[in-house]
């Protein structure tokens, strides 16, 4: 299903052979048992299912958040997880695979600790788990845990315990007064866990090399997976087996980061895919449609600096933070404001706050005056936090722009009668603030968004 969406499902689908003729009770106990084993998995992907009796037949009413993935539901009948729910956005897209490498990376999906989903016919490119693997097990290599082993070796000054006897017997006697064999403990990093790593990193970039069609951002993660490489390159690769993946797990003193990279390790060694790769079964995963569509404004922000100059500061990194001082402290309410783009140039700054919500696509179908109430205050609070944004700009020009996503159709017909922006000024003492309505269609390459937005700010 789509997300922000209501699905209804007869709940018949979940009696494991043909029904009675009366079979709706025992339907509805199936049902019962059914929203009740999977609540807090469909919680996890923000979704929520309900059951309905219409006199005739029980449905199994799914109602989908602002978030997309795949997560497993579990038989009421058998307890195993012989269902599977995917969403995916209700606007037009390009894909998963071909958004994430055309954003570069800005945001990934994030993998659920559930079982495997069953398989699926939809396709998502290997590569996309490959830049969360190697974003863990860079992030593990960053704070490898180190520990004592007992060393023997033959140093040229004592350190340690010194074999006297092996020194007398096999180095002294000819006359090789500075070969002294030693034990002692030394804090050095875990061997089998580089040597893992090592395997791991090897599989990755074999997987990756076949998968350079794909684009620059292929490129990129065989060169990181290459800059990771090199780091445990004095280890010996081995692969890991089921017990010590167990061990490396156990401890309360593993940080979150650890275990992170444990896990994506374990995907590799196991042939995991998410969920959706035909010949594999699927990990569960979400992500954020807000996020998402917040990274998406982001790259065609960075296209409008390439194309008029800038710098871009981007929320979700926390470089827009502007605390609000409160006094006293303790009765303020929210406590900063933070746009989620902005581009400063020169004398000029560009503000976006990017929604996720269908208001251009309402607003291109029918007029202000025939829009739902509901609908009307929702877009003027959207108004009204974009304005307040201006007041965050130095610049003598300031441009707050208020993007909202569309269909590819939808953005295209008012481009080409050029009525894409929808455009208000208005004067605060010395500065203008100029206020655009505009979308960023995902089903449409960045570039020509980002061509059609640097052309509009530029216009006076």
């Amino acid at each position: 299903m789509s997300d922000s969406a209501t699905s209804r499902i007869p709940a018949e689908a979940l009696l494991p052979g043909a029904p009675a003729r009366d079979a709706n009770p025992q339907i509805a106990r199936l049902a019962t048992q059914f929203i009740s084993s999977n609540r807090a998995t469909l919680q996890a992907i923000g979704a929520e299912m309900t059951q309905e009796y219409d006199g005739n037949r029980v449905d199994l009413v799914m109602r989908s958040g602002n978030q997309i993935g795949a997560v497993p539901l579990a038989s009421p009948t058998t307890t195993r997880m012989d269902f599977g729910l995917v969403i995916k956005p209700r606007f037009e897209w390009a894909g998963l695979g071909l958004m994430l490498s055309e954003m570069g990376w800005r945001i990934t999906p994030s993998p659920l600790a559930m079982p495997l989903l069953p398989r699926s016919e939809r396709q998502i490119p290997a590569w996309v788990l490959s830049s969360m693997v190697l974003a863990r097990v860079q992030a593990l290599l960053d704070q490898l845990s180190r520990r004592f082993e007992v060393i023997d070796e033959v140093r040229s000054a004592p350190r340690g315990a010194v074999d006297w006897t092996s020194y007398a017997t096999r180095y002294a006697v000819r006359g090789q007064f500075l070969q002294v064999p030693c034990r002692f403990p030394d804090l050095r990093d875990d061997r089998e866990l580089r040597g893992a790593i090592r395997f791991v990193l090897g599989k990755q970039m074999r997987a990756l090399e076949g998968q350079r069609p794909h684009g620059a951002f292929v490129i990129r993660l065989i060169d990181l997976c290459g800059e990771l490489l090199e780091r445990v390159r004095d280890a010996a690769p081995c692969i890991p087996s089921p017990r010590e993946f167990e061990s490396w797990m156990r401890g309360s003193l593993k940080s979150e980061t650890y275990r992170a990279g444990i896990q994506a390790m374990s995907w590799t060694v196991e042939d995991r895919g998410l969920a959706g790769l035909s010949d594999l079964q699927g990990l569960p995963w979400v992500m954020p449609m807000e996020q998402f569509f917040e990274a998406w404004s982001e790259t065609v922000l960075a296209i409008v600096a390439r194309r008029i100059g800038g710098s871009v500061l981007a929320g979700r990194l926390r470089q827009t933070v502007r605390p609000l001082v409160w006094e006293p402290p303790y009765l303020g309410s929210q406590k900063s404001l933070i746009p989620d783009l902005v581009l400063e140039r020169g004398d000029a700054t560009l503000i976006i706050d990017a929604k996720y919500k269908e208001h251009w696509e309402e607003m291109q179908e029918r007029p202000w005056a025939q829009l739902e109430a509901e609908l009307r205050e929702r877009h003027r609070a959207d108004l009204l936090q974009v304005l307040a944004y201006a007041n965050l700009a130095v610049t003598p020009r300031i441009i707050v722009c208020l993007a909202y996503p569309c269909s590819k159709r939808t953005w295209q017909s008012p481009r080409d009668r050029h009525r894409l922006f929808h455009r208000a000024t208005l004067q605060a003492g010395d500065r203008q603030v100029t206020l655009l309505l505009t979308a960023f269609p995902m089903g449409q390459d960045a570039a020509s968004i980002g061509e059609t937005l640097a052309a509009e700010v530029v216009r006076d």
